[in-house]
């Protein structure tokens, strides 16, 4: 059934390739994001694209009637944000409790939005459930904020929320341009140009990485899957990898010889990061795409639409 579903940073990595999901499958898709960080670009044909900051009252109108909302929008590089709290409160809380009253007096059928394995920073449980909340960064804090909104909003409106806490989501348009960009695709990237890539600290850090195609694929079940209502979900691989175990396999891939330069630690950074997806798992979702195959799909794309596009 063709619904009118809203996704906010839909000129972002995941948020664009949720856009091009829902257009596939026949849904009218309204797409908000204020070119930040998104770029203008990755917006995929088909979609209706506003041009508005998720904090402003415009978006109420444009949200308003529609099935679902994803709200994906937020500031989330976290150096970026351990620089510049004030804004990162703004956007992140500010603009996330925006979206949930837009969603009220618009009387939307279902709001899906994006909290963020950043939440489990400082637990030692591996792998983590979603019941273990540590936030260390601002960017944690941030989330841990909008989770109490998301909460009141459906205690005291009785509106249909779905929380999502994505790992290190990884695939076609990650964001490159980052201050610290993700190491998928700053390895790849770097190393396609024979440039020395960043691994800061021993490398040993290590991180849950799920493929983006995995994500839309349990986007799509909450969508249609009352059992997703109220509730959080881990969306990870169960399955993690130090950052040196990352280098190594985009390295073999390309055949590539180029040594890491080795920084600094960066702060506010968990040591590891592993997804208990059982809940996902029970509700009949589980990650399809083996790392190998993610990377190497990452390689292409980024060779045809990233630097192919260089001059």
């Amino acid at each position: 059934m063709r619904k009118t579903i809203v996704v906010t940073g839909a000129a972002g990595f995941i948020g664009s390739n949720l856009v091009d999901r829902l257009i596939a499958q026949g849904h009218r898709v309204i797409a908000i994001d204020n070119l930040s960080y998104g770029v203008r670009q990755q917006v995929p044909d088909g979609a209706e694209f506003h041009r508005l900051d998720i904090r402003a009252p415009g978006i109420y109108p444009i949200v308003a009637g529609a099935d679902v909302v994803f709200h994906l929008a937020a500031k989330n590089c976290i150096a970026d944000c351990q620089s510049d709290p004030v804004e990162t409160s703004d956007i992140n809380v500010t603009g996330t409790v925006n979206v949930f009253e837009a969603a009220r007096r618009g009387n939307v059928g279902k709001v899906v939005y994006a909290e963020s394995s950043a939440l489990y920073e400082g637990s030692a449980t591996l792998p983590t459930p979603e019941s273990d909340v540590h936030p260390q960064s601002f960017y944690a804090v941030s989330k841990l904020a909008g989770m109490a909104f998301a909460d009141a909003y459906r205690r005291f409106y009785g509106m249909r929320m779905t929380a999502l806490r994505y790992f290190c989501v990884y695939g076609p348009r990650q964001d490159y341009r980052r201050t610290i960009p993700p190491v998928m695709s700053a390895f790849i990237i770097k190393l396609l140009k024979g440039e020395r890539p960043t691994i800061y600290g021993n490398g040993e850090k290590r991180r849950d990485f799920v493929y983006v195609d995995d994500v839309n694929d349990f986007h799509m079940k909450c969508i249609e899957d009352t059992r997703t209502d109220g509730r959080v979900f881990n969306i990870g691989s169960g399955i993690n990898y130090s950052v040196n175990e990352i280098f190594a396999e985009v390295a073999s891939l390309l055949n590539s010889d180029v040594k890491p330069d080795r920084k600094p630690d960066l702060p506010a950074e968990a040591q590891a990061t592993l997804a208990d997806i059982r809940a996902a798992r029970e509700i009949g979702w589980s990650p399809n795409v083996a790392l190998r195959d993610g990377v190497k799909r990452s390689i292409d794309y980024i060779k045809r639409e990233v630097l192919a596009a260089t001059p």
